[in-house]
C-alpha cells in the first residue's frame, strides 16, 4: 500500500465520517493541532530521563490519538477516569516541587523547554477544539477538560524536570530565579 493517495492535492480531505472538507476546516485544524501536540510530546520524551513522566506522556500520546479520532469523526471516548489520571499525576508532581509564588519563564533544561512548548501547543489545541466543541458527539464532552488538565500537567512536568536536574527557573519579572 502506498503512503500517498494524492486525494489531498486539491486542498481537500475526508473526515472519519466520510464527509469531505477543506484542509483549513476547523475540525482539521483541531485534530491537526492535537497531532502536533503528540509529536512535540514525542520530542520531549526522547530527551527525558524521568521514567514516571515518560510513562505519563506515553499514556497522554495514546489518549491524544483517541482525541484526534473523535475530532475526525471516528470513534473513541475521553472519560472522567482519564481526567482523574491527569489530576492524580499533577498532584503527584506538585507534591514533589517547591511552592511557586510568582510567574516563571518557560526555560530550563532542554527537556523542560520541550515540555513548555508542548504546553503552549496544548493551549492552542484547546482553543481549536473549543471552536468546534458545539457539534461534537456526547462521547467528546471530556475532550476540552482533558486538554485543560493536560496543559496544567505539562507545566508541572516541566517544573519537575528542572527540579530533578537542579536547574533554576527564571521569574517573569526581574532577574530573580526560583531556586529548586
Amino acid at each position: 500500500m502506498k503512503i500517498y493517495t494524492k486525494t489531498g492535492d486539491g486542498g481537500l480531505t475526508k473526515l472519519g465520517s466520510g464527509v469531505t472538507v477543506r484542509k483549513d476546516h476547523k475540525l482539521v485544524e483541531a485534530y491537526g493541532t492535537v497531532d502536533e501536540l503528540s509529536s512535540v510530546l514525542g520530542l520531549a520524551v526522547s530527551d527525558l530521563s524521568e521514567p514516571d513522566v515518560a510513562d505519563d506522556l506515553l499514556w497522554v500520546q495514546r489518549k491524544l490519538f483517541v482525541v484526534g479520532s473523535i475530532l475526525a469523526g471516528g470513534s473513541g471516548e475521553v472519560t472522567i477516569e482519564d481526567l482523574g489520571f491527569l489530576e492524580a499525576a499533577i498532584d503527584r508532581l506538585s507534591s514533589r516541587l517547591p511552592p511557586l509564588h510568582d510567574f516563571i519563564l518557560p526555560a530550563g533544561t532542554r527537556c523542560a523547554a520541550f515540555l513548555h512548548v508542548a504546553r503552549s501547543v496544548c493551549r492552542r489545541a484547546e482553543r481549536r477544539v473549543s471552536s468546534v466543541d458545539q457539534g461534537m458527539d456526547p462521547g467528546a464532552e471530556n475532550v476540552l477538560p482533558l486538554l485543560n488538565r493536560l496543559s496544567d500537567y505539562l507545566f508541572c512536568s516541566a517544573r519537575y524536570v528542572n527540579y530533578q536536574e537542579g536547574v533554576f527557573e527564571p521569574l517573569a519579572r526581574g532577574d530573580e530565579e526560583v531556586e529548586n
